[in-house]
């Protein structure tokens, strides 16, 4: 699994986002593309500690520990997978806008590859450097997947 943290992933990734229009179409999903560059965002945050998710119950956390190895791992995710409520977002966005506001994040992660102590999850706990960048490139190419780019 490519990783976020990685030179050619990340350029990957910056390759891909150049190819979206305004007028791109998703392949599933209820978003259109602005509001999936908005989306796209917030987990970024959240590795960087620059975003509060409210914490699940008891339950709820041991049902992300099950599903924990999935976010990093190589099989791809499934279309219309469950997001977090933080992370919908169903209100319009302004395309360069976000796509503008989401390069930031993107290479302020990116500016992270050295770093060793992330902060931990706020439903899954603790991961590597190799598994946040991993879990990073994988929410972003799962979604540039979806605008078939």
């Amino acid at each position: 699994m490519e990783s976020l943290l990685q030179l050619k992933p990340y350029e990957n990734i910056l390759r891909r986002l150049e190819k979206l229009t305004p007028e791109s179409q998703p392949k599933w999903g209820k978003m259109d593309v602005a509001q999936m560059l908005a989306h796209c965002q917030g987990p970024l945050k959240v590795a960087l500690g620059k975003m509060d998710m409210k914490k699940p119950n008891t339950l709820m956390r041991m049902v992300f520990k099950l599903f924990k190895k999935s976010l990093y791992s190589d099989k791809p995710w499934q279309k219309g997978l469950p997001t977090s409520a933080e992370f919908k977002v169903v209100e319009p966005k302004e395309f360069d806008t976000e796509k503008k506001v989401l390069l930031e994040w993107m290479a302020a992660f990116h500016a992270e590859k050295n770093k060793k102590d992330w902060p931990p999850h706020p439903f899954c706990g603790h991961f590597t450097p190799e598994q946040w960048g991993k879990m990073q490139y994988k929410h972003l190419d799962h979604h540039l997947t979806q605008f078939d780019v």
